[in-house]
């Protein structure tokens, strides 16, 4: 729990330095010591082994996002939205890697812990989808697909809804 507070706790101390660095006329010194600890505190809400994880998720780099996100050992201590696109990181990894299983319990773990926006949402219970299609269970495959199509607002993931539903077709 304390881990949790740690870096405010520290940014709490930069920041009062950097008043006193104002104070004493030390103008530059001050915003050097300002904007330090607004990266401690920019990193107490944003994780960057997250952030660094999700760069090379968008680079296709799966490998070096897998030993990055492996480099956590304990993600049950991150914030609760850390915590869930942790799992939904870890998720579209083990997607990409074709580990199915692994996925499949990263993004029921990533959906039953949080993530903020719908688009994540809609983008982790199409990857479900997917993988339900996979192992031949046709009715949780179009569950997964409708609760993606409704959350799918900006119509960003039309193209791939539309490619489950023809693979679903076939089966």
């Amino acid at each position: 729990m304390v881990r949790k507070y740690l870096r405010l706790v520290i940014a709490g101390i930069i920041l009062s330095g950097s008043i006193f660095l104002f104070v004493s006329s030390m103008i530059s010194y001050g915003i050097y010591a300002f904007l330090v600890a607004g990266l401690f505190v920019l990193f107490h809400f944003k994780n960057e082994k997250n952030v660094l994880a999700f760069y090379f998720v968008r680079k296709s780099k799966f490998d070096k996002a897998h030993g990055i996100l492996s480099g956590v050992k304990h993600p049950e201590a991150m914030i609760k939205s850390q915590e869930a696109y942790y799992y939904y990181l870890s998720g579209l990894v083990e997607a990409q890697q074709n580990s199915s299983s692994k996925a499949e319990k990263h993004f029921k773990k990533a959906l039953s812990t949080g993530l903020r926006t719908s688009t994540d949402q809609a983008v982790a219970k199409l990857n479900l989808s997917g993988i339900y299609l996979s192992k031949r269970n046709k009715k949780l495959s179009k569950y997964y697909l409708q609760e993606a199509k409704k959350l799918d607002k900006q119509k960003m993931l039309s193209a791939q809804i539309k490619e489950i539903e023809a693979m679903m077709k076939r089966i």
